[in-house]
């Protein structure tokens, strides 16, 4: 998912894409582990929409301390 794509999503919906993409990225490691893993480049993709994801969350929380204290 693309930064701008995210922003549009309410902090519920990003928490909830967030857990389905930890769990796919579970997924991945394991059929990278048993050899069924045929696209390696999708491990890459999920690690960074997590970052993304985890980032997001955490710059709206952050904003969120900052109207609490002015």
């Amino acid at each position: 998912m693309k930064p701008g794509e995210i922003r549009k999503l309410s902090s519920e919906e990003i928490a909830g894409k967030l857990s389905d993409s930890r769990e796919e990225l579970m997924k991945l490691r394991f059929q990278q582990v048993s050899g069924q893993l045929t696209d390696t480049s999708r491990l890459r993709i999920m690690r960074r929409d997590i970052a993304r994801l985890e980032t997001i969350l955490r710059e709206r929380a952050g904003a969120a301390v900052q109207e609490g204290e002015a």
